[in-house]
């Protein structure tokens, strides 16, 4: 008897079935697929979402406001947690001294005097969204456990800085957790109008065609031919030193606004060339659908995923910006808190060589570009589902 041979015709049935299976997705179900499989993207999305989650409740993960002040902690470095079974979490208390020559100011830590941490603990009351009030913060110093063993009731609690203290005692990490707010959020308010003019010129540009056609691509080419941030420097130069807050925020974010449309538009434009000739475009004009219409409804919804990737991959660009113009004292300015802003106290290299952790704002800032590069790339391989690469 012989062998039963194997049918080829069988073992081709799982990968057609398969293929049968994936031809019945949506674009959509096809992109999000393909992005899972894009690891670095996916710890990208993860990593984005925490600093935008840790950014709205900064309040309750920032061990104080971000205006608190304790000049007996001034230059205070880093306090790393220690854990023991009958204690818990505590750091050791910091005594500091000032070198007579140089006046720098040093720390050393008191084996003596700990310092107790908790979660959950009581600190400075502060608003969630503007309405609730409590005085629940994360991790910080337990006042309670710290009073119950003090016998002298007039001595001011200890302070812990996990990430150090700048030249007014204030805390890093809080600053850095208030701070994300700004840097995090202006990125996405540019890129909310960046999406207007790139979508809404690219559109007509690409749409029209002809002689506005060449007239917004001339202007397109004049506004990229300068550079970019001394320009920036330029404009955000003349904003008023004396506006309130909130104006200068969104005057900031005019500005970096105002030179990122041109490479979106350029996109829309090249999209809408290709789609425009296309049959459901013109069966829509002779059906009597407004140029509008046609481009709005049936051109730019055709080429959302691509419109999504370039905007992804804009937002480290309007971050930067804002470092930039801060950092150099053009852009935000105190009492606003941002990452820009926190770094202008490394303008002084003195203060950097001596107090490193001053530069914390800069490694969050390359998690955030990173991120959001990497993310970026996910979702233009994604973003073409249909591709063999």
């Amino acid at each position: 008897m012989k062998p039963e041979t194997p049918n080829l015709a069988d073992k081709a049935l799982p990968d057609a079935s398969a293929t049968v299976d994936v031809s019945v997705l949506s674009q959509w179900a096809l992109i999000k697929a393909r992005f899972q499989k894009h690891r670095l993207a996916v710890i990208a999305l993860y990593l984005i979402s925490l600093l935008y989650f840790l950014a709205l409740f900064a309040g309750f993960f920032a061990p104080y406001s971000q205006f608190r002040r304790a000049a007996a902690y001034s230059y205070a470095p880093p306090q790393v947690p220690q854990f023991s079974l009958q204690e818990g979490f505590f750091v050791h208390a910091l005594k500091s001294q000032n070198d007579p020559v140089t006046l720098k100011r040093t720390y050393t830590t008191d084996p003596t005097e700990k310092v107790p941490l908790g979660f959950l603990v009581k600190g400075e009351p502060y608003r969630i969204f503007w309405v609730l009030e409590t005085q629940r913060r994360f991790f910080g110093v337990d006042l309670e456990a710290w009073s119950e063993g003090q016998t002298d009731p007039g001595s001011d609690p200890p302070s812990f800085h996990l990430l150090g203290a700048d030249r007014y005692g204030r805390d890093i990490l809080s600053r850095g957790l208030f701070g994300s707010r700004i840097s995090l959020s202006i990125g996405l308010v540019s890129i909310c109008i960046t999406f207007l003019l790139g979508s809404l010129i690219g559109g007509i540009s690409g749409y029209m065609g002809g002689t506005i056609d060449t007239l917004i691509q001339r202007l397109i080419e004049i506004i990229n031919s300068f550079p970019h941030l001394p320009l920036w420097m330029a404009i955000a130069a003349i904003v008023p030193s004396d506006w309130p807050p909130l104006r200068i925020y969104f005057s900031i974010t005019i500005v970096l606004s105002f030179l990122n449309w041109t490479g979106l538009a350029r996109v829309v434009r090249g999209k809408i060339l290709s789609l425009r000739e296309e049959d459901y475009a013109v069966a829509a004009r002779l059906l009597g659908a407004s140029h509008g219409r046609v481009l709005f409804r049936h051109l730019l919804p055709g080429f959302t995923s691509h419109i999504i990737v370039t905007l992804t991959l804009s937002i480290p660009g309007m971050i930067l910006g804002e470092t930039a113009l801060s950092f150099l004292g053009l852009g935000l300015r105190p009492p606003i808190v941002s990452w820009g802003v926190m770094l202008q106290d490394c303008l002084n290299l003195q203060v950097v060589a001596d107090y490193p952790w001053h530069l914390m704002p800069v490694v969050t800032i390359i998690i955030t570009v990173l991120s959001f590069n990497f993310l970026g790339d996910g979702l233009r391989d994604a973003a073409d589902p249909y591709s063999t690469h």
